[in-house]
């Protein structure tokens, strides 16, 4: 089958096309045709082993779990969509032929033709209104964005701002939001902003322009995407009782502490991916609560190009990679 092979770590141009053994799945497992999948940031930032807003000891201890000189799972990629091709002999829960998406995540393994999953993963039966491209971008972006909108408790009527908007994360949690009934202002680039507006956002700032935390308007729920802030400056946009979220787990102790002196709270905390996660991610799907945004689509042997377009920001929501 054909895969991109990380090889070791370092620019786009590391990434090659080869052909390696076709997965056989074991008895509990599953055996995905790969039809669609993604390039997120953090594929580029383990193939580059660079992640900018983490701390020293903490990148080391990434290193000793990726690998030293180079992935250990060298084929890269954390979520897809395909069809059920063929299932082990202790399996029950899906049957060849079913369409299904699924995370992979630090499992890895998304930019190949097949992959093998345990029936009891992080997989279950796709969206029915979705192609195979659109429910590939579900799985970990969908995921994030319903963790922390979970965790933020939404009422209806309350204000809710978005940092980082426009990108796979972004763009779910927003209409997550939306669904709840907030008053949802996303922030990102002014090139995003048609987008974003056709997604339910009532107010949009422009983040090359100005600020948020710079303006006079305060926000029952601040759910920053791409961890660019600090909790600290973000208190004087928060209402009382409000809630700030990150996504890339930095919050400190000391912030942590001082939210809760200022009856607010400050949360960090990285997403447990889970199949009830998927579940519901459908549910939401088939109801039309949710869609998905794609900027590009591009074939697998394009790979290299993909990192090098996604790597430098920018992108509407997803980038999809087809496998033909």
């Amino acid at each position: 089958m054909k895969a991109i092979v990380c090889p070791r770590y370092g620019p786009p141009e590391v990434l090659e096309l080869r052909e390696v053994p076709k997965p056989t799945p074991k008895d509990n497992e599953i055996l995905i045709r790969n039809h669609a999948t993604t390039v997120v940031l953090g594929d580029c930032e383990v193939r580059g082993f660079n992640f900018p807003y983490y701390s020293f000891k903490l990148k080391l201890l990434m290193r000793l779990g990726f690998g030293l000189r180079g992935p250990r799972k060298k084929i890269l990629g954390q979520q897809l969509a395909g069809v059920v091709e063929e299932v082990g002999v202790n399996v029950t829960r899906f049957k060849p032929g079913d369409q299904v998406f699924a995370c992979t995540a630090f499992g890895m393994g998304a930019y190949a033709q097949y992959k093998s999953l345990s029936e009891t993963g992080l997989v279950t039966r796709m969206p029915s209104n979705m192609s195979f491209e659109e429910a590939s971008t579900i799985p970990v972006g969908g995921s994030e964005a319903l963790h922390f909108m979970t965790e933020a408790d939404i009422q209806r009527g309350q204000t809710v701002l978005v940092n980082g908007a426009g990108g796979s994360i972004g763009t779910i949690a927003l209409q997550l939001a939306k669904s709840k009934g907030a008053e949802v202002t996303a922030v990102d680039s002014a090139g995003k902003f048609d987008m974003l507006k056709s997604l339910g956002a009532d107010n949009l700032i422009d983040y090359r322009q100005e600020l948020f935390t710079e303006r006079d308007e305060t926000y029952d729920v601040i759910f920053d995407v791409v961890g660019v802030t600090k909790f600290s400056g973000c208190m004087k946009s928060l209402n009382e009782n409000g809630i700030y979220l990150q996504g890339n787990g930095s919050v400190s102790r000391r912030d942590k502490s001082s939210a809760r002196e200022n009856n607010m709270i400050a949360y960090d905390k990285y997403t447990d991916y889970t199949t009830d996660s998927l579940v519901e991610l459908k549910a939401l799907i088939e109801s039309a609560t949710i869609r998905t945004v794609i900027d590009r689509t591009f074939p697998l042997e394009q790979m290299v190009e993909v990192h090098r377009f996604v790597e430098k920001g920018g992108k509407l929501g997803n980038v999809v990679v087809t496998m033909g």
